[in-house]
């Protein structure tokens, strides 16, 4: 590991050199990526990641960006959708958004894998996109925002066509303790425990533990809730996040993410005070099993 500069932050290089570490000794399971040594750790998996609107100029450029982010912090897949500009979201909207990460996924094979972004209120077509997404393009998961709370009836049968299909199902959440009027039926983790309840074998990941609220609030709403797991991304750089997580509710039920957020999301991990065992399980044993039985 690079030394820390002599007032004892740490600098860019040391994080970036830190991290390729802790990538390199995570030992157990085999990588994706090529080259040597390459199937002497583990696979590294950020469950949360996005691409860009292609109706910003700079699209290619930022998708390009993530990749390198990724590289250098030794992350080897990146889960991904991709949302339109403005919400809710009509169906041409998101087949749109859909279609440009299948097209990320060939520009970027084993390194992206894909997330269907629908919208439920359109009913029968957002169903339908799920079934197409992950049936027929390869698509793992089913990425679901605050479009309608997670446990209105509408949302069901996206839920169910997730379900059938063995998809995760990653839900935008957070848990504020004040008026979000952008976001007015943003689910909780208290919703995504209640939605765990009525489908409980749906492989539900509650959204950006780090950038959504009261963190403390939803690791103690998901307590009852075995089947839910929650994904550790966000910008919020709060100590012991990982570690009440794991100490409440098992590191078999945490999953790394970074929602764009590339160093908070890699470094909250590296430096949670947890096992190497619960480590590598975070990084990417967990999302792994559930992704085992998606059916493409």
């Amino acid at each position: 590991m690079s030394p820390r500069p002599p007032d004892g932050s740490t600098s860019r290089r040391s994080f970036l050199a830190a991290s390729a570490a802790l990538a390199a000794t995570a030992g157990g399971m085999a990588s994706t990526r090529g080259g040597a040594g390459s199937r002497d750790r583990a696979r590294v998996i950020d469950c949360h990641a996005h691409l860009h609107h292609r109706s910003r100029p700079s699209w290619e450029a930022e998708d390009l960006a993530l990749i390198d982010a990724a590289d250098r912090l030794g992350i080897d897949q990146l889960c991904c959708s991709l949302l339109t500009p403005k919400r809710p979201a009509t169906a041409d909207g998101f087949r749109e958004c859909n279609n440009w990460v299948r097209d990320a996924m060939k520009r970027h094979p084993g390194r992206v894998l894909g997330y269907c972004y629908v919208n439920p209120g359109v009913g029968a077509e957002a169903v339908d996109e799920v079934r197409r997404c992950v049936g027929d393009l390869g698509f793992v998961g089913v990425k679901l925002y605050n479009e309608y709370f997670c446990d209105d009836p509408i949302v069901f049968p996206v839920i169910e066509a997730a379900v059938e299909l063995g998809a995760v199902i990653l839900h935008h959440a957070g848990h504020a303790h004040h008026p979000l009027p952008g976001q007015p039926f943003i689910s909780d983790g208290g919703r995504i425990a209640a939605l765990a309840s009525r489908y409980p074998e749906a492989k539900l990941l509650c959204a950006h533990v780090c950038g959504g609220g009261d963190w403390e609030w939803t690791i103690k709403a998901l307590r009852h809730a075995p089947t839910v797991h929650l994904d550790t991304s966000g910008s919020v750089p709060d100590d012991g996040v990982v570690e009440a997580a794991v100490r409440t509710l098992g590191a078999d039920r945490v999953v790394f993410g970074c929602d764009m957020s590339m160093t908070n999301g890699v470094g909250r991990i590296r430096g949670a005070e947890i096992s190497d065992d619960d480590r590598v399980k975070i990084l990417g044993g967990n999302i792994t099993r559930l992704l085992e039985g998606v059916r493409r």
